[in-house]
């Protein structure tokens, strides 16, 4: 039987709508392409609402005794398409030199690019296991955590792990992530006293504290870079008080703000920093860690990549930890992990599409990555 593209893979995969939290179907179609292939599938539901429940899947095909194990890891569910598309979105159409359809960049491709690589590499020549989730584009609680306890429980932990997101930015293989910075959001509360504006001293004015708290957050200088990360950097991302009256003193006022950060720091001792300057002023601090920083220095993995990328493209790739979170974070934790996949200029937009040519020479470069990993 002729083996199927890239092409065609993602088409169908395009087709079963899977919006976060993803369940059903779309896994349906996903154990469908993998059971040909000799691998043993197992399928959970975790979680549930508000943040589930989510589907996630462990496919692995074992290889002779002592052979090397490589992981692919990536994601079934997608944004909501949003209105405006000029085709159904969960349809998937060529136009022209384009496949067109939420998720064919972001990242069904991805995933259809390597389950089409599979069928050129030989069950003997090692370990190979794949790792989705129906979780990542929301919250991420119960979906490559979970992945990870179940390869915990069964003593699995893979020697490298290559993640399909789409990193490459104005043509296929300019980029590649070696790592990524971590990132942590802040609720800032004060609480004051409410009282009319003529009588200040009656009142406590929470704005004005949280006016000070704020300022001096923003006056805070992290760091300067690294060899590998960009500075850490502070957004204030909401102000919220609330007050439809001009003539009173609010009794609340609250703020918002979202540190990426590089290695030199960690969410908690980001958190520690913050709350200091909150609880001088009087206020309350709430941080949520959504993930630490990590690096994968730059070697064996990341030089297989880039020798199987100039090979099928003739590019050379930058290493990078630019942009934001993605699920490397949790995996890097338990092994080494690199970030490579197709443009991502139309991911998370209207009319999300990927290049023909593009499936299928990541295709091919995912067949050479894997193949000199395991050997």
């Amino acid at each position: 039987m002729t083996a199927p593209t890239a092409l065609e893979l993602a088409k169908r995969l395009i087709a079963r709508p899977s919006i976060t939290p993803a369940t059903g179907p779309v896994f349906d179609e996903m154990e469908a392409m993998l059971a040909p292939l000799g691998f043993d599938i197992t399928r959970f539901i975790a979680g549930g609402p508000p943040d589930g429940p989510v589907e996630n899947l462990f496919a692995i095909r074992k290889g002779p005794a002592g052979s090397r194990h490589f992981a692919y890891a990536g994601h079934l569910d997608v944004v909501p398409p949003g209105q405006g598309w000029q085709t159904d979105p969960f349809v998937p159409e060529i136009r022209g030199d384009l496949l067109y359809g939420r998720g064919a960049v972001d990242m069904k491709g991805s995933i259809a690019a390597f389950v089409a690589a599979l069928h050129g590499v030989p069950e003997d020549l090692g370990t190979i296991s794949l790792i989705i989730t129906g979780d990542e584009e929301g919250p991420a609680r119960f979906g490559t955590v979970a992945l990870m306890d179940l390869m915990a429980e069964r003593g699995i932990t893979p020697d490298l792990c290559l993640v399909g997101e789409p990193t490459s930015v104005n043509r296929l293989g300019d980029m590649m992530k070696i790592g990524r910075r971590g990132s942590v959001n802040m609720w800032v509360t004060v609480n004051g006293t409410q009282g009319h504006v003529a009588y200040p001293q009656n009142a406590d004015n929470p704005i004005t504290k949280l006016g000070k708290i704020l300022s001096e957050i923003d006056s805070l200088q992290l760091d300067e870079g690294t060899d590998w990360f960009q500075p850490s950097n502070i957004e204030f991302t909401d102000l919220h008080v609330g007050n439809p009256a001009h003539n009173v003193i609010p009794a609340r006022a609250e703020g918002r703000l979202s540190i990426r950060f590089n290695d030199r720091h960690s969410g908690e001792s980001l958190s520690a920093m913050v709350r200091d300057i909150v609880e001088r002023h009087g206020g309350e601090l709430k941080p949520v860690i959504s993930g630490e920083p990590f690096l994968t220095p730059p070697g064996e993995f990341s030089d297989i990549v880039s020798a199987a990328v100039r090979e099928i493209t003739g590019v050379e790739p930058e290493l990078s930890t630019s942009g934001g979170t993605s699920d490397a974070r949790f995996l890097a934790k338990i092994m080494p992990v690199v970030e490579f996949g197709l443009c991502n200029a139309t991911m998370h937009k209207l009319d999300e599409a990927v290049a023909i040519e593009d499936l299928e020479q990541l295709s091919r470069i995912f067949s050479l990555v894997v193949k000199q990993a395991l050997r």
